[in-house]
Protein backbone atom coordinates (compact mmCIF):
# COMPACT_ATOMS: atom_id res chain seq x y z
CA UNK A 1 0.00 0.00 0.00
CA UNK A 2 1.48 3.14 -1.01
CA UNK A 3 1.80 5.73 1.69
CA UNK A 4 -0.25 8.66 0.14
CA UNK A 5 -3.05 5.82 0.50
CA UNK A 6 -2.93 5.57 3.98
CA UNK A 7 -4.05 9.01 4.58
CA UNK A 8 -6.32 10.69 2.40
CA UNK A 9 -7.21 10.57 -1.78
CA UNK A 10 -4.36 11.95 -3.96
CA UNK A 11 -4.84 15.38 -5.67
CA UNK A 12 -5.99 15.39 -9.18
CA UNK A 13 -7.39 12.57 -11.44
CA UNK A 14 -8.74 9.34 -10.02
CA UNK A 15 -10.29 7.91 -12.84
CA UNK A 16 -11.05 8.19 -16.34
CA UNK A 17 -13.56 5.90 -18.47
CA UNK A 18 -14.93 5.47 -21.85
CA UNK A 19 -18.33 3.94 -21.80
CA UNK A 20 -19.84 1.39 -24.03
CA UNK A 21 -22.64 3.39 -24.39
CA UNK A 22 -24.32 6.49 -23.50
CA UNK A 23 -26.65 5.82 -20.85
CA UNK A 24 -24.04 3.37 -18.53
CA UNK A 25 -21.71 6.21 -19.07
CA UNK A 26 -24.19 8.69 -16.88
CA UNK A 27 -24.45 6.07 -14.78
CA UNK A 28 -21.05 5.78 -13.48
CA UNK A 29 -20.94 9.90 -13.68
CA UNK A 30 -23.77 9.91 -11.37
CA UNK A 31 -21.78 7.35 -8.69
CA UNK A 32 -18.82 10.13 -8.84
CA UNK A 33 -20.99 13.20 -8.23
CA UNK A 34 -22.97 11.75 -5.79
CA UNK A 35 -19.75 10.59 -3.77
CA UNK A 36 -18.63 14.57 -3.93
CA UNK A 37 -15.70 14.05 -6.50
CA UNK A 38 -16.11 16.85 -9.15
CA UNK A 39 -17.01 14.68 -13.06
CA UNK A 40 -17.62 15.39 -16.33
CA UNK A 41 -18.52 13.38 -19.20
CA UNK A 42 -17.51 14.04 -23.03
CA UNK A 43 -19.13 13.18 -25.89
CA UNK A 44 -16.49 13.12 -28.01
CA UNK A 45 -12.75 12.77 -27.28
CA UNK A 46 -12.00 16.64 -25.36
CA UNK A 47 -9.26 18.85 -26.77
CA UNK A 48 -7.18 20.92 -24.16
CA UNK A 49 -9.48 23.53 -24.38
CA UNK A 50 -12.83 21.36 -23.57
CA UNK A 51 -10.55 19.63 -20.72
CA UNK A 52 -9.18 23.45 -19.07
CA UNK A 53 -13.12 23.72 -19.45
CA UNK A 54 -13.25 21.25 -16.22
CA UNK A 55 -9.75 21.42 -14.65
CA UNK A 56 -11.04 20.38 -11.27
CA UNK A 57 -12.91 17.49 -12.27
CA UNK A 58 -11.34 14.22 -10.46
CA UNK A 59 -13.01 11.98 -12.54
CA UNK A 60 -13.30 12.12 -16.51
CA UNK A 61 -15.37 9.96 -18.86
CA UNK A 62 -16.13 9.75 -22.52
CA UNK A 63 -19.35 8.58 -23.71
CA UNK A 64 -18.72 5.96 -26.71
CA UNK A 65 -21.36 2.98 -28.65
CA UNK A 66 -19.09 0.36 -28.82
CA UNK A 67 -21.56 -1.80 -27.33
CA UNK A 68 -22.93 -2.10 -30.33
CA UNK A 69 -20.29 -2.72 -32.60
CA UNK A 70 -18.13 -5.43 -33.87
CA UNK A 71 -14.79 -6.35 -32.77
CA UNK A 72 -13.17 -4.73 -36.19
CA UNK A 73 -14.51 -1.15 -35.06
CA UNK A 74 -13.42 -1.42 -31.47
CA UNK A 75 -10.08 -2.05 -32.79
CA UNK A 76 -10.20 0.66 -35.21
CA UNK A 77 -11.93 3.58 -32.38
CA UNK A 78 -11.06 2.23 -29.09
CA UNK A 79 -6.73 2.37 -29.01
CA UNK A 80 -7.67 6.55 -29.82
CA UNK A 81 -9.56 7.33 -26.87
CA UNK A 82 -8.22 4.82 -24.40
CA UNK A 83 -4.93 6.98 -25.62
CA UNK A 84 -6.31 9.90 -25.10
CA UNK A 85 -7.53 8.74 -20.99
CA UNK A 86 -4.32 7.02 -20.26
CA UNK A 87 -1.75 10.25 -21.20
CA UNK A 88 -3.94 12.14 -18.35
CA UNK A 89 -2.55 9.89 -16.16
CA UNK A 90 -5.18 8.31 -13.76
CA UNK A 91 -4.39 5.65 -11.15
CA UNK A 92 -7.40 3.55 -12.69
CA UNK A 93 -8.71 3.46 -16.63
CA UNK A 94 -12.06 1.89 -16.90
CA UNK A 95 -13.79 0.57 -20.18
CA UNK A 96 -17.06 1.11 -18.25
CA UNK A 97 -19.44 -1.77 -19.42
CA UNK A 98 -23.74 -2.41 -18.69
CA UNK A 99 -24.07 -4.55 -15.30
CA UNK A 100 -25.74 -6.67 -17.81
CA UNK A 101 -22.58 -7.37 -19.22
CA UNK A 102 -24.24 -6.99 -22.51
CA UNK A 103 -21.81 -8.42 -25.22
CA UNK A 104 -20.62 -11.35 -27.48
CA UNK A 105 -18.00 -12.50 -29.44
CA UNK A 106 -19.20 -10.21 -32.94
CA UNK A 107 -20.76 -7.41 -30.73
CA UNK A 108 -19.48 -5.52 -28.23
CA UNK A 109 -16.81 -7.80 -27.92
CA UNK A 110 -15.20 -7.05 -23.61
CA UNK A 111 -13.00 -9.12 -24.25
CA UNK A 112 -11.60 -7.55 -27.08
CA UNK A 113 -11.59 -4.09 -25.25
CA UNK A 114 -9.86 -5.37 -22.34
CA UNK A 115 -7.02 -6.92 -24.92
CA UNK A 116 -6.85 -3.08 -25.96
CA UNK A 117 -7.29 -1.58 -22.59
CA UNK A 118 -4.37 -3.16 -21.28
CA UNK A 119 -1.96 -2.22 -23.72
CA UNK A 120 -2.26 1.48 -22.67
CA UNK A 121 -1.49 0.95 -18.56
CA UNK A 122 1.54 -0.31 -16.95
CA UNK A 123 -0.30 -2.95 -14.19
CA UNK A 124 -0.16 -6.41 -14.14
CA UNK A 125 -3.93 -7.27 -13.32
CA UNK A 126 -6.82 -5.93 -15.47
CA UNK A 127 -9.65 -6.28 -12.04
CA UNK A 128 -13.81 -6.54 -12.94
CA UNK A 129 -16.17 -5.90 -10.43
CA UNK A 130 -19.72 -5.71 -12.17
CA UNK A 131 -22.08 -6.38 -8.91
CA UNK A 132 -23.65 -2.95 -7.77
CA UNK A 133 -26.45 -3.56 -5.46
CA UNK A 134 -27.87 -0.10 -5.58
CA UNK A 135 -28.60 -1.41 -9.23
CA UNK A 136 -30.03 -4.86 -7.96
CA UNK A 137 -26.63 -6.39 -9.84
CA UNK A 138 -25.06 -9.03 -7.79
CA UNK A 139 -22.03 -11.41 -8.68
CA UNK A 140 -21.57 -14.55 -6.36
CA UNK A 141 -18.63 -16.74 -7.25
CA UNK A 142 -18.49 -15.21 -10.58
CA UNK A 143 -22.28 -15.75 -11.80
CA UNK A 144 -24.28 -12.56 -12.45
CA UNK A 145 -27.92 -12.08 -11.16
CA UNK A 146 -29.91 -9.21 -11.32
CA UNK A 147 -33.25 -8.75 -9.64
CA UNK A 148 -37.00 -7.85 -11.37
CA UNK A 149 -39.52 -6.55 -9.28
CA UNK A 150 -37.85 -7.74 -6.34
CA UNK A 151 -37.18 -11.03 -7.49
CA UNK A 152 -33.86 -12.56 -8.58
CA UNK A 153 -32.76 -14.03 -11.61
CA UNK A 154 -29.48 -15.78 -12.87
CA UNK A 155 -28.51 -13.92 -15.58
CA UNK A 156 -29.08 -16.45 -18.46
CA UNK A 157 -32.85 -17.43 -17.17
CA UNK A 158 -33.16 -13.21 -16.89
CA UNK A 159 -36.47 -12.29 -18.36
CA UNK A 160 -35.33 -9.80 -20.90
CA UNK A 161 -31.55 -10.85 -20.58
CA UNK A 162 -32.07 -14.19 -21.49
CA UNK A 163 -34.17 -12.89 -24.79
CA UNK A 164 -32.03 -9.98 -25.55
CA UNK A 165 -32.60 -9.31 -29.55
CA UNK A 166 -28.77 -8.61 -29.91
CA UNK A 167 -26.55 -10.43 -27.17
CA UNK A 168 -28.33 -12.52 -25.19
CA UNK A 169 -27.37 -14.12 -22.02
CA UNK A 170 -26.90 -18.00 -22.74
CA UNK A 171 -23.98 -18.14 -19.99
CA UNK A 172 -24.23 -16.44 -16.67
CA UNK A 173 -20.72 -17.61 -14.95
CA UNK A 174 -18.74 -14.52 -16.42
CA UNK A 175 -15.56 -16.15 -16.72
CA UNK A 176 -17.17 -18.48 -19.24
CA UNK A 177 -19.12 -15.67 -21.29
CA UNK A 178 -15.96 -13.82 -21.14
CA UNK A 179 -13.46 -16.75 -22.37
CA UNK A 180 -15.32 -16.83 -25.65
CA UNK A 181 -14.78 -13.37 -26.22
CA UNK A 182 -10.82 -13.69 -24.86
CA UNK A 183 -8.01 -16.40 -24.54
CA UNK A 184 -6.18 -14.09 -21.51
CA UNK A 185 -6.22 -15.78 -18.48
CA UNK A 186 -9.56 -14.97 -16.19
CA UNK A 187 -9.87 -15.41 -12.06
CA UNK A 188 -11.63 -14.46 -9.74
CA UNK A 189 -11.46 -13.45 -6.33
CA UNK A 190 -14.55 -14.71 -4.91
CA UNK A 191 -17.12 -13.58 -2.01
CA UNK A 192 -15.58 -15.65 0.90
CA UNK A 193 -12.29 -14.97 0.08
CA UNK A 194 -13.32 -11.32 0.08
CA UNK A 195 -14.98 -11.90 3.28
CA UNK A 196 -11.97 -13.86 4.94
CA UNK A 197 -10.50 -10.88 5.62
CA UNK A 198 -8.51 -7.72 3.33
CA UNK A 199 -4.80 -9.61 3.95
CA UNK A 200 -6.21 -12.89 2.45
CA UNK A 201 -7.62 -11.07 -0.55
CA UNK A 202 -4.97 -9.09 -1.24
CA UNK A 203 -2.86 -12.79 -0.86
CA UNK A 204 -4.91 -14.05 -3.24
CA UNK A 205 -4.39 -11.14 -5.77
CA UNK A 206 -0.57 -11.41 -4.93
CA UNK A 207 -1.04 -15.40 -6.46
CA UNK A 208 -3.00 -14.36 -9.51
CA UNK A 209 -1.05 -10.82 -11.01
CA UNK A 210 0.96 -11.41 -13.46
CA UNK A 211 3.03 -10.28 -16.84
CA UNK A 212 0.17 -11.67 -18.53
CA UNK A 213 -1.93 -9.29 -16.98
CA UNK A 214 -5.16 -11.79 -16.28
CA UNK A 215 -8.83 -10.52 -15.82
CA UNK A 216 -9.88 -10.72 -12.16
CA UNK A 217 -13.27 -10.73 -11.32
CA UNK A 218 -14.32 -9.85 -7.98
CA UNK A 219 -17.52 -11.09 -6.31
CA UNK A 220 -20.05 -8.60 -4.85
CA UNK A 221 -23.14 -9.27 -3.08
CA UNK A 222 -23.67 -6.57 -0.44
CA UNK A 223 -22.20 -3.33 0.51
CA UNK A 224 -19.31 -5.34 2.72
CA UNK A 225 -17.96 -7.37 -0.40
CA UNK A 226 -18.56 -4.01 -2.02
CA UNK A 227 -16.37 -2.03 0.22
CA UNK A 228 -13.86 -4.87 0.19
CA UNK A 229 -13.72 -5.30 -3.60
CA UNK A 230 -13.31 -1.30 -3.76
CA UNK A 231 -10.28 -1.60 -1.19
CA UNK A 232 -8.59 -4.23 -3.19
CA UNK A 233 -8.74 -2.36 -6.51
CA UNK A 234 -7.68 1.06 -4.75
CA UNK A 235 -4.96 -0.53 -2.88
CA UNK A 236 -3.76 -3.43 -5.66
CA UNK A 237 -3.48 -0.49 -8.29
CA UNK A 238 0.66 0.05 -8.43
CA UNK A 239 1.39 2.17 -10.78
CA UNK A 240 -2.12 2.52 -12.62
CA UNK A 241 -4.37 -0.67 -13.99
CA UNK A 242 -7.20 -1.18 -16.78
CA UNK A 243 -10.19 -2.39 -15.43
CA UNK A 244 -13.55 -3.16 -17.93
CA UNK A 245 -15.97 -3.06 -15.16
CA UNK A 246 -19.66 -2.02 -14.75
CA UNK A 247 -20.86 1.17 -12.36
CA UNK A 248 -19.99 -1.28 -10.06
CA UNK A 249 -16.04 -0.06 -9.73
CA UNK A 250 -17.02 3.08 -9.10
CA UNK A 251 -19.51 2.13 -6.21
CA UNK A 252 -16.98 -0.21 -4.60
CA UNK A 253 -14.12 2.97 -4.79
CA UNK A 254 -17.00 5.03 -3.44
CA UNK A 255 -17.80 2.73 -0.56
CA UNK A 256 -13.80 1.98 0.28
CA UNK A 257 -13.32 5.85 0.23
CA UNK A 258 -15.95 6.22 2.36
CA UNK A 259 -15.77 3.72 5.04
CA UNK A 260 -11.90 5.18 5.54
CA UNK A 261 -13.45 8.75 5.73
CA UNK A 262 -11.83 10.48 2.97
CA UNK A 263 -15.01 11.43 1.01
CA UNK A 264 -18.61 12.42 2.90
CA UNK A 265 -20.45 9.73 4.80
CA UNK A 266 -23.19 9.43 2.79
CA UNK A 267 -23.47 10.21 -0.91
CA UNK A 268 -26.21 12.97 -2.07
CA UNK A 269 -27.15 14.52 -4.79
CA UNK A 270 -29.44 17.73 -5.38
CA UNK A 271 -32.92 17.70 -5.89
CA UNK A 272 -34.53 18.91 -9.05
CA UNK A 273 -38.27 19.85 -8.97
CA UNK A 274 -41.11 19.97 -11.95
CA UNK A 275 -40.60 21.62 -15.34
CA UNK A 276 -44.44 22.05 -17.19
CA UNK A 277 -43.28 19.53 -19.92
CA UNK A 278 -40.68 17.39 -21.06
CA UNK A 279 -40.21 15.84 -24.00
CA UNK A 280 -39.45 12.06 -24.33
CA UNK A 281 -38.52 9.58 -26.83
CA UNK A 282 -37.78 5.64 -26.46
CA UNK A 283 -36.33 3.24 -28.21
CA UNK A 284 -36.07 0.50 -25.83
CA UNK A 285 -37.36 -2.96 -26.31
CA UNK A 286 -37.11 -3.77 -22.62
CA UNK A 287 -40.50 -4.75 -21.04
CA UNK A 288 -39.58 -2.28 -17.96
CA UNK A 289 -39.76 0.19 -20.67
CA UNK A 290 -43.04 -1.18 -21.76
CA UNK A 291 -44.44 -0.50 -18.39
CA UNK A 292 -43.15 3.26 -18.40
CA UNK A 293 -44.59 3.76 -21.62
CA UNK A 294 -47.84 2.66 -20.31
CA UNK A 295 -47.72 4.44 -17.07
CA UNK A 296 -46.98 7.60 -19.40
CA UNK A 297 -50.55 6.88 -21.39
CA UNK A 298 -52.42 6.30 -18.39
CA UNK A 299 -51.27 10.04 -16.74
CA UNK A 300 -51.81 12.20 -19.37
CA UNK A 301 -48.22 12.17 -21.66
CA UNK A 302 -49.07 12.61 -25.12
CA UNK A 303 -47.78 8.86 -26.15
CA UNK A 304 -46.91 8.11 -30.25
CA UNK A 305 -45.85 4.89 -32.07
CA UNK A 306 -43.41 5.70 -34.42
CA UNK A 307 -44.28 3.75 -37.69
CA UNK A 308 -41.08 1.68 -38.33
CA UNK A 309 -42.04 0.98 -42.10
CA UNK A 310 -42.94 4.61 -42.99
CA UNK A 311 -39.59 6.07 -41.32
CA UNK A 312 -37.37 3.31 -43.17
CA UNK A 313 -38.65 3.56 -46.42
CA UNK A 314 -37.28 6.75 -48.07
CA UNK A 315 -40.20 7.93 -49.56
CA UNK A 316 -42.21 8.26 -46.72
CA UNK A 317 -39.27 8.94 -43.79
CA UNK A 318 -40.01 12.73 -44.14
CA UNK A 319 -43.91 12.61 -44.20
CA UNK A 320 -43.71 10.04 -40.69
CA UNK A 321 -40.69 12.58 -39.13
CA UNK A 322 -43.15 15.39 -39.38
CA UNK A 323 -45.89 13.96 -38.11
CA UNK A 324 -44.28 12.88 -35.49
CA UNK A 325 -42.75 16.14 -34.60
CA UNK A 326 -46.36 17.89 -35.36
CA UNK A 327 -48.22 16.01 -32.99
CA UNK A 328 -45.31 16.92 -30.30
CA UNK A 329 -45.66 20.63 -31.06
CA UNK A 330 -49.39 20.29 -30.28
CA UNK A 331 -49.15 18.28 -27.02
CA UNK A 332 -46.28 20.89 -25.33
CA UNK A 333 -49.01 23.96 -26.75
CA UNK A 334 -52.03 22.16 -24.94
CA UNK A 335 -49.72 21.74 -21.77
CA UNK A 336 -48.83 18.26 -21.87
CA UNK A 337 -45.51 16.02 -22.52
CA UNK A 338 -45.09 14.03 -26.05
CA UNK A 339 -43.14 10.33 -25.78
CA UNK A 340 -42.39 9.07 -29.29
CA UNK A 341 -41.73 5.51 -28.96
CA UNK A 342 -40.75 2.74 -31.08
CA UNK A 343 -41.70 -0.24 -29.34
CA UNK A 344 -43.45 -1.41 -26.55
CA UNK A 345 -41.70 -4.69 -24.93
CA UNK A 346 -40.25 -7.86 -26.20
CA UNK A 347 -43.71 -8.89 -27.74
CA UNK A 348 -44.28 -6.08 -29.89
CA UNK A 349 -44.72 -6.69 -33.47
CA UNK A 350 -42.35 -3.95 -34.64
CA UNK A 351 -39.67 -6.37 -32.46
CA UNK A 352 -40.94 -9.72 -33.03
CA UNK A 353 -41.50 -8.52 -36.93
CA UNK A 354 -38.33 -6.02 -37.16
CA UNK A 355 -36.44 -8.53 -39.69
CA UNK A 356 -39.19 -8.38 -41.61
CA UNK A 357 -39.85 -5.20 -41.35
CA UNK A 358 -35.96 -4.16 -42.18
CA UNK A 359 -36.26 -6.58 -45.44
CA UNK A 360 -38.88 -5.16 -46.74
CA UNK A 361 -37.08 -1.92 -46.88
CA UNK A 362 -33.85 -3.22 -48.14
CA UNK A 363 -31.70 -3.28 -45.28
CA UNK A 364 -29.82 -5.43 -43.04
CA UNK A 365 -31.19 -5.61 -39.57
CA UNK A 366 -27.97 -3.97 -37.93
CA UNK A 367 -28.27 -1.05 -40.15
CA UNK A 368 -32.24 -0.87 -39.88
CA UNK A 369 -32.03 -0.74 -36.14
CA UNK A 370 -29.24 2.22 -36.40
CA UNK A 371 -32.02 3.82 -38.77
CA UNK A 372 -34.80 3.88 -36.08
CA UNK A 373 -32.85 5.48 -33.24
CA UNK A 374 -31.38 8.33 -36.24
CA UNK A 375 -35.31 9.08 -36.86
CA UNK A 376 -35.36 9.29 -33.16
CA UNK A 377 -32.60 11.94 -32.75
CA UNK A 378 -34.18 13.48 -35.46
CA UNK A 379 -37.10 13.38 -33.98
CA UNK A 380 -35.89 15.15 -30.44
CA UNK A 381 -33.88 17.76 -32.22
CA UNK A 382 -36.82 18.90 -34.29
CA UNK A 383 -38.74 19.16 -31.42
CA UNK A 384 -36.12 21.36 -29.59
CA UNK A 385 -35.96 23.59 -32.71
CA UNK A 386 -39.44 24.22 -32.43
CA UNK A 387 -40.18 24.25 -29.00
CA UNK A 388 -38.58 26.24 -25.85
CA UNK A 389 -38.30 23.08 -23.49
CA UNK A 390 -35.87 22.55 -20.42
CA UNK A 391 -36.15 18.78 -19.72
CA UNK A 392 -35.89 16.10 -22.29
CA UNK A 393 -35.23 12.20 -21.37
CA UNK A 394 -34.74 9.42 -23.89
CA UNK A 395 -35.09 5.56 -23.39
CA UNK A 396 -32.70 3.01 -24.33
CA UNK A 397 -29.04 2.78 -24.84
CA UNK A 398 -28.53 2.64 -28.46
CA UNK A 399 -31.11 5.43 -29.06
CA UNK A 400 -29.45 7.91 -25.96
CA UNK A 401 -26.01 7.81 -27.95
CA UNK A 402 -28.12 8.89 -31.46
CA UNK A 403 -30.17 11.27 -29.82
CA UNK A 404 -27.19 13.26 -27.77
CA UNK A 405 -24.82 13.14 -30.50
CA UNK A 406 -27.28 14.66 -33.05
CA UNK A 407 -27.87 17.93 -30.12
CA UNK A 408 -24.58 19.53 -30.85
CA UNK A 409 -23.40 19.08 -26.95
CA UNK A 410 -20.07 18.68 -26.33
CA UNK A 411 -20.35 17.56 -22.58
CA UNK A 412 -22.44 16.23 -19.64
CA UNK A 413 -22.61 17.12 -15.72
CA UNK A 414 -25.10 15.69 -13.08
CA UNK A 415 -27.00 18.31 -11.92
CA UNK A 416 -30.12 16.18 -9.76
CA UNK A 417 -30.65 12.59 -8.96
CA UNK A 418 -33.65 10.88 -10.07
CA UNK A 419 -33.62 7.14 -10.88
CA UNK A 420 -30.35 5.02 -9.95
CA UNK A 421 -28.25 4.59 -12.86
CA UNK A 422 -30.37 7.18 -14.53
CA UNK A 423 -29.63 10.93 -13.31
CA UNK A 424 -30.97 14.22 -14.50
CA UNK A 425 -27.51 15.53 -16.46
CA UNK A 426 -26.72 19.48 -17.63
CA UNK A 427 -25.55 20.04 -20.94
CA UNK A 428 -22.37 21.76 -22.01
CA UNK A 429 -23.21 23.08 -25.68
CA UNK A 430 -21.48 25.87 -27.62
CA UNK A 431 -24.84 26.33 -28.95
CA UNK A 432 -27.12 28.74 -27.06
CA UNK A 433 -30.36 26.54 -27.52
CA UNK A 434 -28.97 23.24 -26.16
CA UNK A 435 -26.03 24.94 -23.39
CA UNK A 436 -27.95 24.36 -20.20
CA UNK A 437 -30.54 21.73 -21.86
CA UNK A 438 -31.67 18.68 -19.01
CA UNK A 439 -31.49 15.41 -19.87
CA UNK A 440 -31.78 12.06 -18.59
CA UNK A 441 -30.73 8.98 -20.45
CA UNK A 442 -31.94 5.68 -19.83
CA UNK A 443 -31.19 1.93 -19.97
CA UNK A 444 -33.88 -0.12 -20.68
CA UNK A 445 -34.14 -1.84 -17.43
CA UNK A 446 -33.82 1.39 -15.11
CA UNK A 447 -36.58 3.35 -13.54
CA UNK A 448 -39.64 3.06 -11.76
CA UNK A 449 -42.84 2.00 -13.60
CA UNK A 450 -43.51 6.10 -13.18
CA UNK A 451 -40.25 7.23 -14.22
CA UNK A 452 -41.66 9.36 -17.21
CA UNK A 453 -43.72 11.27 -14.44
CA UNK A 454 -40.71 10.98 -11.88
CA UNK A 455 -38.45 13.12 -14.80
CA UNK A 456 -41.45 15.36 -15.55
CA UNK A 457 -41.43 16.03 -12.10
CA UNK A 458 -38.32 15.85 -10.87
CA UNK A 459 -38.44 13.59 -8.33
CA UNK A 460 -35.74 11.15 -7.03
CA UNK A 461 -36.26 7.49 -6.26
CA UNK A 462 -35.75 6.98 -2.73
Amino acid sequence: MQDQDRNALPPGLLLAYYGDDFTGSTDAMEVMTAAGLSTVLFLRTPDQAMLARFADARCIGIAGSSRGHSPAWMEQHLPPAFEALAALTPPLMQYKVCSTFDSSPETGSIGCAIDLGVRAMRGDWSPMVVGAPRLKRYQMFGNLFAAVDGVGHRLDRHPTMSRHPVTPMAEADLRRHLGKQTVRRIELVDMVQLRDGAALAHERLQVLRGEDRPVVLVDVLNEETLREAGRLVWEGKGEGVFSASSSGLQYALAAYWRARGWIPAQPSLPQAGPVPAIAAVSGSCSPVTAGQIAWARGHGFAVERMDLPAVLAEGTREAELARLVASAGEAIRAGRSPLVFSAEGPDDPSVTGFDAIARDAGMARPDAARSVGVALAEVMRRILDANALKRIAIAGGDSSGEVASALDIAALSVCAGLAPGAPLCRAWSDNPRRDGLELVLKGGQIGAGSFFGDVLEGRAAP
